[in-house]
């Protein structure tokens, strides 16, 4: 009698440990869900999540609201997202600036492996190599010979160390072989400013920064960063084709849910996303806003980030530089 209470006990509660996830996926979502944005309103990430969050909210019944929290390169809002109840209702938009974080910063106070679970990847920003009109280079090949004849007297401008188009500058010294002097700004606009106006020879910045400024012909356009052409500037080859091959800085968006959120609710999330990214009106509105839609499987976009949290180890290392 006592072997058979003590089995049914077992059974019992291992019943309820495997059903309680469901149980809670059943329910879910029970309340408004909270979607972390780790940075400022208008930004490009802001606009993804605003259009997602307002389209998820018609899906799901409930509330999304989009919660900002700028600061410390977005390690605010990841700490935020990494310490929120893990029961589905808090939402990260992760970024290829989480990935550098782990190696930038000395103390993260998140795990980017650890603490989070991939749900589904967005797309990306193009990101865009252009030069100051005055420089004497239509290409990235005659850019990389232009700059080894010359070391360390060609100059890039940047929104401040750790930043995307410092990274991006930093690996694209490393990949193709050449000394560029770093130039630092408070935030990418005055570099921008100062590359127009020709004092700085070339930057990296978001494509829909510099395509107004390209249009204009007050800057040239050399290449794309994505590992394929971009719709809007398909006459501009990637770097990877360039002559090296693999470049990729891409500032791309994904969901994030705390590490221990039910499966039944991730895979509830994963498919709600990916069907909505493919929805052509919403596709079509973040195209709109220079945002390119891409999908990946769960197991292909852990894979990704971790690749990117080395590739950026990298270049962190290599270059010296540090955020605290």
């Amino acid at each position: 009698m006592r072997r058979a209470r003590f089995r049914l006990v077992h059974a019992v509660m291992a019943w309820f440990m495997l059903a309680s996830p469901y149980a809670m996926a059943q329910r879910f979502p029970g309340k408004p869900i909270r979607f972390i944005v780790p940075y400022g309103v208008g930004g490009n990430g802001d606009l993804v999540a605003r259009v997602l969050s307002q389209r998820l909210s018609e899906s799901l019944g409930v509330q999304v609201v989009v919660d900002n929290r700028p600061g410390a390169g977005g390690n605010v809002g990841g700490e935020a997202g990494a310490r929120a109840a893990p029961d589905g209702h808090t939402l990260t938009l992760g970024t290829n600036t989480h990935a550098s974080n782990m190696s930038l910063y000395r103390k993260s106070p998140y795990d980017l492996i650890r603490d989070f679970t991939p749900v589904s990847f967005l797309g990306s920003t193009p990101v865009m190599l252009a030069v100051t009109p005055g420089l004497p280079v239509k290409s990235v090949q005659e850019l990389i010979t232009l700059a080894k004849s010359q070391p360390g007297k060609l100059n890039y401008a940047s929104g401040g160390i750790g930043s995307s188009a410092h990274l991006a500058t930093e690996l694209f010294k490393a990949t193709a072989g050449v000394d560029l002097l770093h130039i630092t700004y408070k935030g990418a606009g005055g570099g921008l400013t100062e590359v127009v106006g020709g004092q700085i020879h070339l930057m990296f910045s978001s494509l829909t920064s510099l395509l107004p400024h390209v249009n204009s012909g007050r800057l040239r356009g050399i290449a794309v960063a994505s590992l394929s052409r971009v719709p809007l500037v398909p006459q501009l080859p990637t770097i990877a084709e360039s002559g090296l091959p693999g470049f990729e800085a891409a500032l791309w968006n994904a969901i994030l849910v705390p590490t221990g959120t039910p499966e039944p609710i991730i895979a509830l999330l994963n498919n709600e996303f990916d069907r909505l990214v493919r929805t052509p009106d919403v596709a079509d509105q973040l195209r709109r806003q220079g945002f390119a839609v891409a999908t990946k499987s769960r197991p292909e976009l852990t894979a990704y980030i971790r690749e990117e949290i080395a590739k950026w180890r990298m270049v962190v290392e290599k270059s010296g530089a540090r955020a605290e």
